[in-house]
């Protein structure tokens, strides 16, 4: 999979406007998916713990997964934290196509919720 020029313009368009919104340029892929994450959690910004925070990144994988059809959400557990389960298997042959899929998709998610 060969990362296109458009695809790293739209990346760097979306990580300029996180900062805009947030004071504060999101670092890397998985900073974008832990805010992802706490917005599809739903519960605001609170202190998490490490595991809740890998949790929320998980939760936010899935989420713009499931735009290709990869997860599908089994709903929401007592403390209100959603629960995917896989549906296809995953394509990722190496990690920088797993990063390139993951960063369209999230482009995608913040393209869907009119961000």
């Amino acid at each position: 999979m060969e990362t296109t020029h458009d695809d790293t313009r739209q990346w760097d368009e979306l990580l300029d406007k996180l900062e805009g919104l947030l004071g504060k340029r999101p670092g890397d892929l998985n900073g974008v998916l832990f805010l992802i994450g706490v917005q599809e959690l739903g519960k605001g910004h609170q202190f998490f713990t490490k595991e809740q925070k890998q949790d929320l990144m998980h939760i936010a994988i899935c989420k713009v997964l499931s735009y290709s059809g990869y997860y599908e959400l089994e709903g929401l557990d007592a403390e209100g934290w959603p629960h995917w389960k896989l549906v296809q298997k995953l394509p990722f042959v190496d990690l920088l196509s797993q990063e390139k899929l993951l960063k369209q998709h999230v482009v995608e998610y913040f393209e869907r919720e009119g961000i």
